[in-house]
């Protein structure tokens, strides 16, 4: 309990706190407009699509089915080598972004492509009876029409990057999950382990809560 104190009072617990929203917020953002882009492209590109193109719809399965299983901890290991290509370091901070960004991209993708996928084939067949482009369809019909679904989708992925975030101290990153694993489990401390569960089961009430209203917001429209 003294050890808890401690950190408290040092600022560590809210440190790592911002820490971990700082790396979920960068992954969510650009991981998720990424994925956004590859789910969309997975959907159109498939047979029957809007813009149906079996080349590039196997590519794109293919990557997504190749790193989308991959566990976080391996994939962290795996992409050292590209992540001290592209953003100049293998450990720390900008690593593990790099990495969860990479792990973000093509867990949405997914997420994406099956989620507009249950958008209604008769309204983008209207839409395009009525003289629509498939841009045109795809950004004023296919992805608003999808929006409900993706929203919940975005907010399944939130949750998983978080969990991933768990796994930082890898390459010398920080967060509530690093914080947990150093001050609590290795020094058999569950005070503050349990802290920082809490903390970040408090953040993922909150953003599934947010979740859930937008989603039924948009689906009663």
């Amino acid at each position: 309990m003294d050890r808890l104190l401690d950190l408290l009072e040092s600022g560590k617990f809210l440190e790592a706190t911002l820490q971990t929203l700082l790396y979920v917020v960068v992954a969510m953002g650009v991981g998720g407009v990424l994925g956004l882009l590859v789910g969309v492209s997975l959907t159109v590109t498939r047979r029957g699509g809007l813009l149906q193109n079996r080349a590039v719809f196997v590519v794109l399965n293919f990557l997504v089915n190749f790193f989308r299983p991959i566990p976080f901890v391996i994939l962290i290991a795996a992409l050292t080598p590209v992540a001290r290509f592209v953003v100049g370091t293998g450990i720390g901070d900008r690593a593990l972004m790099f990495v969860l960004v990479f792990a973000a991209t093509f867990g949405i993708a997914r997420l994406v492509e099956q989620n507009l996928l249950t958008v209604s084939p008769g309204v983008i067949e209207a839409s395009r009876a009525m003289g629509a482009g498939p841009l045109r369809t795809i950004f004023t019909v296919l992805i608003p029409e999808g929006l409900g679904p993706l929203v919940l989708g975005y907010t399944f992925a939130f949750i998983a990057v978080v969990d991933m975030t768990a796994m930082a101290g890898v390459v010398g990153g920080g967060g509530l999950g690093n914080l947990a694993l150093q001050y609590g489990y290795r020094q058999f401390n569950p005070w503050v382990t349990w802290s920082a569960v809490l903390i970040i089961i408090l953040i993922v009430q909150l953003v599934q809560l947010l979740g859930n209203v937008i989603a039924r917001k948009l689906l009663r429209r």
